[in-house]
């Protein structure tokens, strides 16, 4: 049998020290993520049926996380 607490500890602490942070921080940090990634799915998707709406919001949205992400490593 495995042990648990050697299995918690992998799958919700060793990632998140990986950048420093504790679980709460890192679980923070990716739903924020996770919220802008929808924001600019749905800016493309308006842009898809309406070229000339949200031109540049998905573009400046990803850039904006890209260079959150490099920050971190």
């Amino acid at each position: 049998m495995a042990d648990t607490g050697s299995f918690l500890h992998r799958v919700f602490i060793e990632h998140p020290e990986t950048v420093d942070e504790t679980y709460f921080e890192h679980m923070r940090f990716a739903a924020g993520f996770a919220f802008w990634l929808s924001v600019a799915a749905g800016a493309a998707a308006i842009h898809a049926l309406i070229p000339a709406m949200c031109e540049t919001t998905a573009s400046r949205i990803l850039k904006r996380l890209h260079a959150k992400m490099e920050r971190r490593h």
